[in-house]
């Protein structure tokens, strides 16, 4: 594990990069969600884990059972998929296209003219796939070469066309920028760089209704939260996660904790840098969904002025944590977590068993702790060969 305290952390204003994630965006966010299958997930307690670690609580939201996907990624991707194909028929209609449209022929003929595209590890793509499915779009979904093909399969099962591509995620998302170039395609990924921020800006936006339900759950169990987990691959979630908890909370926001894997962490290496930063690519981390080698301008930005701090955890420790949360001789909630879900619980149980990091990070018996299990089994084979491999470690 490495860490890095974020000395910047609320020292000024962020207004500006805040602005799209708060409240004021919640009801345009559902408005655009309503033609997709999604629904309220749970917001679980662990007491006996948090007993056994020194903690008040921890809470786990969990994203396994946002829609038939298992992801977070339902909203974010489709969210996107549905402004992109709005904004497009307002053009070609010369008129302002409302939400409650967007099933019309009058909506679905422009629909069908466009051709969605994007790169993915798996859950991105699933989620815009299913949106293009739904709104009468094409779409072409580029993999990376250490995307497995039951999740390439899954995307493809949503009548999406699949292309594999060598390298890296990073390499993909290249790819498919170039090809969108070349056919005039529409390119919606969940990372942004320069000339290109409104897109991903939306497909952050679809997770405030996560952020949201938090909020609500988290006030209805009577307790407030003083840390919260997230991890990060571009950062597109744990930015958005990050700035509607800062917006909403204010002065008494919880701390917010960015969690990677230590073989892909391009946030870690930004906020040590102190400005965006692109790594090499290395060996293959199990937390595929995570692997991601330059941050997300956008995201960027709120984590550098909300992030308290900046985590890194091995292959073993997420293997770890998914069979903590697993667990059926606990009487703790049984949660399936992925390989990448479980990864901000990793995050919260390694800092607790290192005294310096509790300290700075004043996790002690009063601390009430969030962590999100952002996929179950979006895999379900590499699932059960991983967990088996977790529950085999000492």
């Amino acid at each position: 594990m490495r860490y890095n305290k974020n000395e910047h952390s609320r020292t000024h204003a962020a207004g500006a990069a805040l602005k799209p994630f708060t409240p004021a965006s919640l009801d345009q966010v559902r408005s655009h969600l309503q033609c997709i299958d999604y629904k309220v997930t749970p917001l679980f307690s662990l007491p006996e884990l948090a007993a056994e670690r020194g903690v008040g609580a921890i809470f786990v939201k969990d994203e396994s059972q946002r829609s038939t996907l298992k992801s977070f990624k339902a909203l974010g991707g489709a969210h996107a998929v549905v402004r992109v194909v709005l904004q497009e028929a307002s053009k070609g209609l010369g008129r302002t296209v409302e939400p409650d449209e967007i099933l019309t022929p009058e909506v679905q003929k422009v629909a069908a003219s466009l051709t969605i595209t994007c790169a993915t590890d798996g859950n991105h793509g699933r989620s815009v796939a299913a949106a293009a499915k739904v709104v009468g779009c094409r779409s072409v979904i580029y993999v990376h070469a250490g995307v497995s093909e039951s999740r390439a399969a899954a995307i493809a099962a949503l009548g999406a066309e699949v292309e594999r591509v060598a390298g890296s995620y990073d390499d993909s998302v290249a790819y498919a920028s170039e090809a969108a170039s070349q056919n005039q395609w529409i390119v919606v990924s969940d990372t942004s760089w320069p000339g290109y921020e409104e897109i991903p800006t939306w497909v952050m936006q679809g997770y405030l209704v996560m952020a949201d339900e938090v909020v609500q759950q988290v006030e209805t169990s009577g307790r407030s939260l003083t840390h919260v987990f997230l991890q990060a691959g571009v950062g597109g979630f744990a930015a958005a996660l990050a700035a509607y908890f800062t917006s909403v909370y204010g002065d008494l926001a919880p701390q917010i904790i960015v969690v990677e894997p230590e073989k892909a962490a391009c946030i870690y290496e930004s906020a040590v840098k102190g400005e965006a930063t692109k790594i090499d690519h290395g060996e293959a981390t199990v937390m595929a969904m995570l692997e991601c080698y330059e941050p997300s301008m956008v995201a960027w930005r709120i984590l550098q002025e909300t992030a308290t701090a900046f985590v890194t955890i091995s292959d073993e420790e997420a293997l770890y944590a998914m069979a903590a949360l697993a667990r059926d001789q606990s009487s703790d909630p049984v949660i399936e977590g992925g390989e990448s879900g479980a990864a901000s619980l990793g995050g919260l149980l390694v800092a607790l068993e290192d005294p310096e990091i509790k300290q700075s990070l004043r996790l002690n018996k009063d601390s009430v702790a969030l962590v999100i299990n952002t996929e179950g089994a979006t895999d379900p084979e590499l699932y059960a060969q991983l967990l088996a491999q977790a529950k085999a470690l000492p």
